[in-house]
């Protein structure tokens, strides 16, 4: 999943909401929106304080003793991962706004899980990043957009 998609998700959500004339699906998709912007904030900053390889680049160095804060940010930092904070980002506004609905967490979060698996696998990311991206993604939706609604 690329960030075209994680938005795609949003504005899918919204254009069928449009089309029923379904206020609470629109607000989802706002909301859904909200998150994928403020995580996308989020992960430029720690990209560029960490400046983490990613674990190809660190292979073909041979040495993963010292991943963090290299000196030139010739290609994209790996910590944390920005695929994950988007994608659990927008799992967690829509199982949490579709929780009365038994399947809809388990899709959202199976799909998200499934997107960091792939990241680990194509050796984009490092477990950490993704479990950091997926607990910055979480906290993003759950306690600053989704507060108090």
């Amino acid at each position: 999943m690329t960030g075209a998609e994680t938005i795609a998700i949003p504005a899918a959500l919204y254009v069928v909401g449009l089309d029923r004339h379904d206020s609470y699906m629109e607000k989802t998709a706002l909301f859904a929106g909200d998150a994928v912007a403020d995580s996308e904030v989020l992960r430029v900053v720690l990209n560029s304080v960490t400046a983490r390889w990613r674990p190809s680049d660190v292979f073909r160095r041979r040495s993963y003793s010292d991943t963090f804060f290299r000196n030139k940010i010739d290609v994209g930092s790996s910590f944390p991962s920005g695929h994950m904070i988007a994608a659990i980002s927008v799992a967690t506004v829509v199982a949490r706004r579709y929780r009365d609905h038994r399947w809809v967490p388990w899709v959202a979060y199976g799909l998200a899980g499934t997107i960091g698996f792939s990241r680990i696998s194509l050796r984009a990311h490092f477990p950490s990043d993704v479990f950091l991206g997926a607990v910055l993604g979480y906290a993003i939706a759950r306690y600053d957009v989704l507060q108090g609604h």
